[in-house]
């Protein structure tokens, strides 16, 4: 069995305001990037975002492999808590998103570890690199 690191970010700029995602999934045992994905999502609120991000990153890793486990690495404390059930999705807007996510990969399959923003640069690249070739 596969076993994999990915890490996702969304972000905007403005909050609702134009917003993208970044993922990239590792290969665990040597930390090589594999596979990455970025993408420009329209004006959205950075939460929105940062699911989208999630769910690229989910998609990414069953691509690779449909049985492969996943650590999801996240500077998105909300995101975080959300999909471990240690808080309430109270948005409506997330709740689809947070829906969505977990029907990607079975959830013994997956788990979550929040990361400090300054670890989780590589993924928060992506997202700039996102927005700038929108803005451009």
């Amino acid at each position: 069995m596969s076993k994999y690191i990915a890490e996702a970010d969304g972000g905007s700029r403005g909050n609702p305001g134009p917003a993208a995602f970044g993922a990239l999934v590792r290969e665990a045992g040597t930390l090589k990037v594999i596979a990455e994905k970025w993408e420009y999502i329209g004006e959205e609120t950075n939460n929105v975002a940062e699911y989208c991000g999630l769910i690229a990153a989910l998609e990414l890793v069953k691509e690779l492999d449909p049985t492969a486990e996943v650590e999801i690495r996240m500077d998105s404390k909300l995101v975080v808590e959300q999909m471990t059930g240690n808080w309430k999705i109270k948005h409506p807007g997330l709740k689809p998103l947070a829906i969505k996510a977990q029907g990607i990969l079975p959830r013994g399959q997956v788990t979550y570890k929040w990361i400090p923003r300054a670890e989780n640069f590589e993924a928060d690249r992506l997202v700039n690199q996102a927005l700038d070739s929108y803005t451009i």
